[in-house]
């Protein structure tokens, strides 16, 4: 399926950054700026700290007139906007996210992805995503809705022509043995995942048992990397929401935990031998 909103929520993302700079380059205050423009104060702070769902063009070039930007600049600045104009299909699903996450996430080149309990969601079943819902108190039309979003996620690693992300997976093998549904459905869950970890463009690894508990790392993590200098973002899962941490030294940190959780779990050929002869004792 093609997605029109490949890159729009990045693009948003670099032209919020950018017309900070722009503005900061003029010697301006976010304030002074509304003031001339004749806006509300803090509608300039509100694209600068990228909280809106997408720019009006009009609204762009108005700025772009105030920071004196011509020629390339501008229109770069232009493309960024038109390009993060694209409505994405996630947002027919508001109550299902409450942030940017299924965006970045469609616009990542590299996902790592550490899962202690439960399985990541691009590598799940529909069975196994319908019995995970089960357990929480949400209506069955949210449920149906959840599990929507989670199958069109999960379209971002078919992608041709190298437009899929790279994903790297770490889960324990604590979250192969649960029992949820039927036996049947168990192990087609872990026959999924021994097939996907064949696959060009995933690395998945268990912790086993055996080796102890997890190290260094023990929350639900995705790490998103981009395209060129984009700097890459972390998402911290919680029972209740999915927290965004931007900072550098954050990000850094969970980077490192994640190559130590790696480490200390086996190496992905090793992983699929596991997973399979799991699924065999399941039959």
């Amino acid at each position: 399926m093609g997605d029109d909103a490949y890159g729009a929520t990045v693009a948003k993302r670099r032209l919020a950054r950018r017309l900070a700079e722009l503005r900061g380059e003029t010697g301006y205050t976010a304030n002074h700026v509304c003031d001339i423009l004749s806006w509300g104060r803090g509608k300039v702070g509100r694209f600068e700290a990228n909280q809106w769902k997408r720019p009006e063009m009009s609204d762009i070039r108005d700025l772009v007139r105030i920071y004196e930007v011509e020629g390339e600049e501008r229109d770069e600045v232009e493309d960024l906007a038109v390009r993060c104009r694209v409505r994405p299909w996630w947002r027919d699903y508001g109550e299902i996210f409450d942030n940017e996450f299924p965006g970045y996430e469609n616009d990542a080149n590299s996902i790592r992805c550490y899962m202690p309990i439960v399985l990541p969601g691009l590598l799940q079943t529909q069975a196994y995503m319908e019995a995970l819902l089960k357990i929480g108190p949400r209506a069955p039309g949210f449920r149906r809705k959840a599990v929507e979003a989670r199958l069109r996620r999960q379209e971002i690693l078919d992608r041709p022509d190298g437009l899929a992300p790279q994903l790297s997976v770490v889960i324990t093998e604590a979250s192969l043995l649960f029992r949820w549904g039927m036996r049947e459905d168990r192990r087609e869950q872990i026959e999924h995942l021994a097939e996907m970890s064949k696959r060009d463009n995933v690395e998945l690894r268990v912790q086993q048992f055996e080796d102890g508990p997890p190290t260094s790392i023990c929350s639900m993590v995705n790490i998103f990397g981009f395209p060129g200098d984009e700097p890459s973002l972390v998402f911290v899962e919680t029972d209740y929401s999915i927290e965004e941490m931007s900072k550098p030294e954050s990000v850094d940190s969970y980077i490192k935990s994640f190559e130590q959780a790696c480490d200390a779990a086996l190496e992905p050929g090793d992983t699929t031998v596991f997973l399979e002869k799991l699924a065999k004792r399941m039959e």
